[in-house]
């Protein structure tokens, strides 16, 4: 870390989720993009005139680059180790989109290279950090709903190939309703309820080829190579559990995150979302609540910035490692149930950090 002043990032991956990272740091206090570097260097150079960032290029543009201290991987999912292994070995923490890695394997390398090198690594989705899912947290934490006993959380959607130019990738391996959609509501569950222990599922394939439906690749098809509907079943830990589904098979788009206590029932914001409305209808009541309405002071981004200044701070950091591997192997358990037909034991563990402070402000100069 730099003595004092703005923690230099460096993002590699110019894709259409680019642009939201690379505004939100570029406007933090205590971050600055220093560069961007992608596969297509054209692509990066392109992005980073847009944003007036100084350097881009290939990779090698962000892994070369002296005052770059953590590296935002935002390449497709199969990539996301080898690129997260690749910035470590250049000295840099690393921050990657979800997920993690495709599987187990992957992931734990991930994480041993970065204990290796003494380096951090953090991940996507930091939207359990945003105003909304915070303040549902701490009203749980302190009793508004009574003990935790269950939660219900859905997904469901037509999928994303009638919108995203290029949506291949998310009906293929580290993609599908699970991959891409699962980690928002699985972090929230764990940020409420703690640690998974099994998990059940089911899971089907509507169709095993969709249509590109806007971009210039429009009318063109391809493969769909996992599930694009998976409905679970969660046991945590500490004992309540969660019924999910993740779709992109439903022509009625809902998504909805319920936690049930032994008082009342919260309806929480949607997880992919940092902000929203917080409501509670309580037993014996016909009347539902709004208990608490929040905005967000900032979006993606969010977690590199808390990764940036607890490394500064040297405390343990919120969105981390090891909170996304324990995502990644529920999700990589879920995919082996659904095949078995039977429950399955989840391997990992996972501390959950606690809340932000009341004070925390994304926008301050603290570094």
């Amino acid at each position: 870390m730099s003595a004092s002043g703005p923690v230099g990032i460096g993002i590699i991956g110019a894709g259409v989720i680019s642009d939201t990272y690379i505004e939100n740091l570029s406007r933090f206090a205590d971050t600055t993009v220093l560069a961007i570097g992608d596969l297509r260097p054209e692509a990066a150079r392109a992005k980073a005139a847009e944003h007036r960032v100084v350097a881009a290029g290939g990779v090698e543009v962000v892994l070369d680059h002296p005052d770059v201290e953590i590296v935002v991987n935002l390449t497709i999912p199969a990539a996301h180790a080898e690129v997260a292994e690749r910035a470590l070995a250049a000295g840099k923490h690393v921050w990657s989109e979800k997920p993690l890695a495709l599987d187990r394997t992957d992931g734990r390398a991930v994480l041993a290279a970065a204990a290796a090198a003494g380096l951090r690594v953090g991940c996507a989705p930091d939207t359990f950090l945003g105003a909304g899912l915070q303040a549902a947290r701490k009203l749980i934490e302190a009793g508004a709903i009574g003990d935790p006993l269950s939660a219900l959380a859905l997904f469901q959607s037509p999928g994303p190939d009638a919108w995203h130019p290029n949506p291949a990738f998310l009906f293929q391996a580290g993609g599908g309703p699970l991959f891409d959609i699962g980690p928002y509501h699985l972090t929230a569950l764990i940020q409420l309820l703690g640690p998974v222990a099994s998990v059940a599922a089911v899971a089907s394939t509507a169709r095993e080829r969709r249509t590109i439906g806007s971009g210039p690749r429009a009318g063109e098809e391809f493969e769909v190579t996992v599930p694009s509907q998976v409905g679970a079943l969660v046991r945590f830990a500490g004992g309540p559990s969660a019924q999910t589904v993740f779709s992109f098979d439903s022509a009625l788009p809902r998504i909805l995150l319920e936690v049930t206590g032994r008082d009342a029932t919260m309806i929480l914001p949607d997880p992919n979302r940092f902000d929203g409305e917080v409501q509670v209808r309580r037993r014996g009541s016909k009347a539902t609540e709004t208990v608490a309405r929040t905005t967000a002071l900032s979006t993606r981004g969010t977690g590199v910035l808390e990764m940036a200044r607890a490394i500064g701070a040297g405390r343990p950091h919120r969105a981390d490692g090891a909170l996304a591997y324990h995502v990644l192997d529920v999700m990589t358990s879920i995919g082996e149930a659904a095949e078995a037909r039977a429950f399955v034991d989840v391997g990992s563990s996972v501390a959950v950090g606690p809340v932000l402070p009341d004070d925390w402000d994304p926008l301050a100069a603290t570094v």
